[in-house]
């Protein structure tokens, strides 16, 4: 069976939550590959509603095993939270279920102390990141001094690990950044205590998934972030520090090529992102409160691990089109569709004028980007509630035209689209 995998087309918060936990009834394995707790997938099953940052979406599905591959940096406060959490609600998170590569970073206090520091420091210039230690925790991998998941089974040698860590850390929150040194002793026994608890859900990632695909088994690959968070080929430096596009995919569960069958990009009806830089569609005022909602609701436009407000515009077909050069997406999903009933006229950016000359290429350049202004075409919008929707048929006619144009602009058929925030809202084409 194949390795599919699910990417986000936009700056993450594309709803790839929803559609890996439709797509992984039928999987056997859903594997989480990039990023840390900095993501959060939301999930609703009927009236209940789950927000994971790193145990991966599919663990709602009950008859699913999932992994947590060496492309993720851990928390393992946030992880063991998230296990107590969905244990109260009666979901199995036994190590049967749920499993951990050896080799997999760990995050610690010292590396969100140090992500704190730094995004202080930088001011008005700062990334607007989510101040979880990522970027310190990658940068450590980097350098071959990180500290990896393999060490949980042993937690006398990972005590020394984490006092050295912290001693190290410690010296430069205090020289460069002026900060309240972290207590090496305290950090070093609460990590001890969770290798206690961690060590039985560790694997060979490697080997599980090459065992898995060998074995006709169906593989589902679920990242965070998304395209233009990609450390190479977003918006840097306003980007994640891993790999969320479909090449990080490979290096971050240790799989080959030739298993992958379809890569799935999720896209927003429009499009939104956390965090600074440049956005060459963004809305303000009205239209852009009506795209985001108040937050009254889970599914409006405000980070699931932030609470931040998400910056929101209309869709861009200039960036999906490039997503869709770097992912080699076989298919695409649209996400939150409902979100543009009531709309009298939708606007879709087919292009750029960058000092008055028109483009259909998405600028690898930050000081080209900033100087984009979004060339639109308007389409008809639709008043009717299609949250019920079902089936095609069940759409006004100007929202199945709103998913055709998308299609034949792209040139990828979209097999699915949102209506809701439920499992079950799907419309399947």
């Amino acid at each position: 069976m194949p390795l599919n995998i699910i990417i986000g087309t936009q700056w993450g918060d594309e709803g790839k939550g929803t559609i890996t936990d439709m797509m992984a009834d039928k999987a056997d394995i859903v594997a989480r590959y990039s990023g840390g707790d900095n993501a959060g997938h939301t999930v609703t099953v009927g009236d209940e509603i789950f927000k994971l940052h790193l145990i991966p979406s599919g663990i709602i599905n009950s008859n699913t095993i999932c992994i947590i591959g060496n492309g993720v940096v851990l928390n393992p406060t946030i992880f063991i939270r998230e296990i107590e959490e969905l244990e109260k609600r009666g979901i199995d998170i036994s190590p049967n279920r749920l499993k951990i590569s050896k080799s997999a970073h760990i995050i610690t206090p010292a590396h969100i102390a140090l992500d704190t520091a730094s995004e202080m420091a930088r001011g008005d210039k700062a990334i607007g990141t989510t101040k979880r230690g990522i970027g310190p925790a990658y940068m450590d991998k980097t350098q071959r001094v990180g500290i990896r998941a393999e060490a949980f089974a042993d937690p006398e040698n990972l005590a020394d690990l984490i006092k050295e860590h912290v001693t190290e850390k410690n010296q430069i929150l205090k020289s460069i950044y002026g900060a309240e040194p972290l207590d090496e002793t305290a950090v070093a026994i609460q990590y001890v205590d969770y290798a206690k608890r961690l060590a039985p859900y560790l694997v060979d990632g490697v080997v599980m998934l090459d065992d898995a695909l060998r074995a006709d088994k169906n593989v589902l690959a679920e990242g965070a972030q998304g395209t233009f968070l990609d450390l190479d080929h977003g918006t840097y430096p306003y980007v994640t520090s891993s790999w969320p596009t479909s090449g990080g995919v490979l290096i971050g569960l240790g799989v080959g090529p030739k298993y992958v069958d379809r890569v799935i990009g999720v896209t927003k009806a429009f499009t939104s992102r956390v965090g600074s830089g440049p956005f060459p569609c963004e809305l303000d005022g009205d239209m852009a409160l009506r795209l985001r909602g108040t937050g009254s609701k889970p599914w409006d436009e405000f980070g699931t691990t932030t609470g931040r407000p998400r910056r929101v515009g209309w869709l861009d077909l200039v960036m999906l089109k490039h997503a869709i050069r770097i992912n080699g997406f076989t298919d695409l999903v649209i996400s939150k569709l409902d979100i543009l009933s009531g709309l009298d006229e939708i606007k879709v950016c087919v292009a750029y004028e960058i000092n008055g000359e028109r483009t259909e290429n998405y600028p690898t350049t930050l000081t080209d980007l900033e100087k984009c202004s979004p060339v639109y075409e308007t389409l008809p919008g639709w008043q009717e509630d299609i949250m019920e929707a079902r089936v095609p048929s069940d759409l006004p006619e100007n929202a199945r035209a709103y998913v055709a144009y998308i299609s034949e602009k792209i040139g990828l058929p979209i097999p699915y689209a949102s209506v809701g925030p439920a499992r079950r809202q799907t419309v399947a084409f």
